[in-house]
């Protein structure tokens, strides 16, 4: 089962603490998952919901990993156990967002996240809350809930998730708070710098783990323990196997026939039959028998089942010993006698669609032997019901919480009704004879919205496996492969790049279908190169980079013949192709990607077990391959234009900052990850004739447009600012040139005017963020600079002046928007992060600390825009 798969690539199972683990009273609770654990469940129950999720960030951040699971089984969310914050899901909208979300239904659902819809279209209303810690969004808890009951008020369900969040940050926080954590680095601001630790160090790239919603009242289980010496005839018995007997201790002789005595006198040989087996040293299993009650009503008797359990001992030398137990039988097994009796057939599944129970109809209906079935899905068992479609049904139920039926024609031609009941630990189902649904043909009768199977048709070269599977019987595929293709689509609409593209296929197509390993290829120039690849051996794929077309290998022969190639064991690619060298999977599949009729490249997959590939599987990934060449294919274009694009922008871009005299100056510009990754962000230092002007300068969008217009303003500031003209004049003219270009954009600038012998600046802002400034003596503030509006909003706008001083030993950084904006939080609480960064560094060099500063950025690789940064140290100039 897929509780025993192994970690997904990057994922260690020590991954879910958080870093320092907590190292309280052994009452603490020291891991995340038990700390998320209660408040969901609290929301679950609250909601009358029956399943409940948290996702929390991942350490990249790009991703929100599943952490906890409730009354829902991991195995049924396989495919969401890891989902890209970037994704159209109404769990990753929360996150991106900070903002719950209510979807009282499908239509709901459909409206808002109509790709979620396809992937999962069943009936269900859910709830999303975002999980902040100390200001920040850290993951989201999610709660399920059936369409089909009682309307809840949008106010009720905010209530609820507002103190599911508040009790989830809490909890998160006292957990972080108990484990080692490092000291925050600026002590004036201790209560920010305490909570910013907290939130960056809530994240998980673990597993899943099952927690069970509190079980509804059941007939509470009575067991008594009882010795009984079969030498002496002598019985011993606790307090409740006396109540049990309906005796009282004082009543109780202690001899068989006081036992006796209590059973009913059709059962007294089941009694003896107990000591004559024990005495032959056989163990005692569920032997049943009556006693009487004592509560009979009207001079009637009445008697309870009992059941005793138990085996021998030796007692000393020679004696024996029954040690065992007293059942009260008015459950399990009398609920199991009359199911048994029942007409139809009645079994049961756990939440992973397991048989935990079936009856005797039941087995005679489905033609399986009772051990065939317990402990294995219905569908991995028969061969008839292998189809996708049944296994959907089961789902179906699972997610909406509703009863589903279906027909299904067994190999005699017989129909078969089923029906399901669901709960939120399993599921209950009958079977029963019943005739052929309107208009029924042989095979398995769809329903609507579920997934049609289908082969595909095509040949492959000489000993592999074709593209139409053999006509026997085969291993049962993943539901729901229709819903995956969706899925993908969806993924690889929003997939800009190919680096984008390789990822979200990795993301999307390993857990999809169970496999391990994943290669991309493409073509160039007649070879075939890797793009991506996951879950290889170290240095495996060497051997086959740069290899020819006319290499005799299935991935080549796989695009060369337009074929895709399915090899079901090691012994069937060795045969087709021997001597390959193959590493510790155990089937694959080799798709061609052709896009336009052009060939593109190939996909390969691993699976670490063999398997048989079913038509709706081989259908799913040849569909999913011409989804994936057509993405890489666009992807490839893009990247393109946009190296080209790039390098009009770094050409814009100074090559070399001035040296002046007092002063040491560096400039950091890093490019946006996402879209076009060319912006309008430019620096600049600039002699006048007072002194030094320092420049940035960021032009609204991400496009040519954006660059060109970032060019003509940097060469009109340089222009005003060499030609003599103070700052406001400078930042003025240069409002009013952005204003008659007309080019429907607008821009900001933060312009400031030094001499270098006083430390005496003038500066002028445009809508730009504030510059920092750190003081010799390591005090640093945000200066409060009067601003005017935008560049090109307003052409007769005016800008007033600041003036400030700079003592020697200072360092003024300036800097974009890009450096200071964090995704789920605003914009000043990035500018105190990076004044923080800037307060407390070591560097040595204003070299040094232009790449601490721009680090955390530089490691994030969905940059959403563009980062640029000019730090200058004023030193005052030599004899001033």
């Amino acid at each position: 089962m897929e509780e025993a798969a192994a970690l997904p690539a990057g994922e260690r199972p020590g991954d879910r603490r958080l870093p320092g683990p907590a190292t309280g009273g052994a009452g603490d609770e020291g891991r995340i998952e038990d700390v998320l654990a209660q408040p969901l469940v609290a929301a679950v129950e609250a909601l009358g919901g029956y399943g409940g999720l948290v996702y929390l960030r991942s350490r990249d951040r790009r991703s929100l990993v599943l952490c906890v699971v409730a009354g829902m089984p991991r195995s049924l969310l396989r495919p969401w156990w890891r989902v890209p914050v970037g994704a159209a899901l109404p769990m990753a909208e929360a996150y991106r967002s900070g903002g719950r979300l209510w979807l009282p239904d499908e239509r709901a659902t459909m409206l808002r996240f109509p790709q979620f819809t396809a992937a999962l279209p069943y009936s269900f209303a859910s709830a999303h809350q975002p999980v902040s810690v100390g200001g920040e969004t850290v993951g989201v808890l999610v709660v399920l809930r059936s369409a089909t009951r009682e309307p809840l008020g949008e106010a009720a369900v905010v209530r609820v998730l507002h103190d599911a969040g508040r009790s989830t940050e809490e909890r998160l926080a006292g957990l972080v708070r108990r484990a080692p954590a490092p000291v925050a680095a600026d002590t004036g601001t201790g209560a920010s710098a305490a909570a910013d630790t907290v939130a960056h160090r809530t994240e998980y790239d673990g597993q899943p783990v099952g927690v069970r919603l509190p079980a509804p009242p059941a007939h509470p289980l009575r067991l008594g323990m009882v010795e009984w010496d079969l030498d002496s005839d002598r019985w011993w018995a606790d307090d409740e196997a006396l109540a049990l007997l309906g005796l009282a201790r004082e009543d109780f002789d202690g001899t068989t026939a006081g036992v006796e005595a209590r059973v009913a006198p059709d059962d007294a040989h089941e009694l003896r039959a107990c000591r004559s087996d024990a005495r032959a040293g056989m163990r005692i299993g569920s032997r049943h028998f009556r006693v009487l009650d004592e509560g009979a009503e009207g001079g009637r008797l009445r008697y309870r089942p009992v059941e005793l359990w138990g085996h021998v001992v030796r007692a000393g030398s020679a004696g024996r010993l029954l040690v065992g137990a007293l059942v009260e039988a008015t459950g399990g097994v009398t609920a199991a006698e009359a199911a048994e009796r029942l007409p139809d057939g009645l079994f049961s599944l756990d939440q992973d669609g397991r048989v935990t129970y079936a009856n005797r109809r039941c087995v005679e209906l489905l033609g399986r032997e009772r051990d065939e079935l317990l402990g294995h899905p219905p569908w991995q068992v028969i061969d008839w019901l292998h189809d996708p479609h049944y296994e959907d049904r089961y789902r179906a139920a699972m997610l909406s919480q509703e009863p589903v039926s279906y027909a299904v024609q067994d190999p005699e031609g017989a129909w078969l009704g089923f029906v399901l009941y669901p709960g939120v630990h399993g599921l209950t189902g009958r079977v029963f004879r019943t005739g052929p649904p309107a208009g029924a043909a042989a095979g398995p009768v769809p329903e609507a919205g579920t997934a049609p199977g289908g082969g595909t048709a095509g040949a492959a070269p000489p000993g592999a496996d074709s593209a139409v599977p053999p006509p026997e019987a085969v291993a049962p595929p993943r539901a729901g492969a229709l819903y995956h293709v969706v899925q993908m689509a969806s993924a690889l609409t929003e997939a800009v790049t190919v680096r984008d593209v390789c990822r979200a296929v990795s993301e999307q197509l390993l857990p999809a279908f169970g496999a391990r390993e994943l290669a991309l290829y493409a073509v160039h120039e007649g070879r075939m190169h890797l793009l991506w690849e996951s879950g290889y051996p170290e240095g495996f794929l060497e051997a086959f980079e740069g290899v020819p077309l006319e290499a005799e290998l299935p991935g080549v022969h796989a695009l060369t013949t337009r074929l895709p190639l399915f090899f079901e064991s090691p012994e069937a690619l060795s045969s087709a192709y021997p001597g390959i060298s193959l590493d510790r999977m155990r089937a694959w599949s080799f798709l061609p990607l052709v896009a336009s009729g052009r060939p593109v490249g190939s996909c390969i997959l691993g699976w670490e077990t063999s398997r048989r590939f079913t038509p709706d599987e081989r259908s799913a990934l040849i569909a999913l391959g011409g989804l994936v060449a057509q993405a890489l294919e666009r992807a490839r274009l893009y990247d393109a234009e946009s190296a080209v694009a790039r390098g009009l922008q770094e050409g814009l871009l100074p090559h070399r900052l001035p040296a002046i005299e007092g002063l040491v100056s560096t400039g950091r510009y890093l490019p946006g990850t996402q879209g076009m990754a060319i912006g309008g962000d430019w620096y600049d230092v600039i002699r006048t004739e007072r002194g030094v002007a320092l420049v940035i300068g960021d032009v609204e969008g991400h496009s040519v447009g954006a660059a060109a217009v970032m060019g003509q303003l940097r060469s009109a500031v340089h222009a005003f600012a060499a030609s003599g003209h103070p700052p406001q004049e400078v930042v003025t003219h240069t409002n009013r040139l952005l204003a008659d270009l007309e080019a429907d954009t607008f821009a900001t600038c933060c312009y400031i005017e030094l001499d270098p012998a006083t430390g005496r600046a003038f500066a002028v802002r445009a809508g730009h963020p504030p510059p920092l400034l750190r003081h010799p003596d390591g005090r640093t503030e945000a200066l409060d600079l009067v601003g005017g509006v935008m560049l090109g909003v307003e052409a007769n706008a005016l800008y007033p002046v600041t003036a400030f001083t700079l003592a020697p030993g200072s360092v003024l950084a300036l800097y974009t928007d890009g450096l200071v904006e964090q995704p789920g939080s605003d914009i000043g609480t990035g500018i105190e992060a990076v004044r923080r960064a800037f307060a407390h560094s070591g560097a040595d060099s204003v070299e040094e600390l232009a790449d601490q500063l721009v680090g955390p950025a530089r490691g994030v690789e969905d940059r959403p825009d563009d980062v640029a940064l000019l730090l200058t140290a004023y030193r005052r100039t030599t004899g001033a």
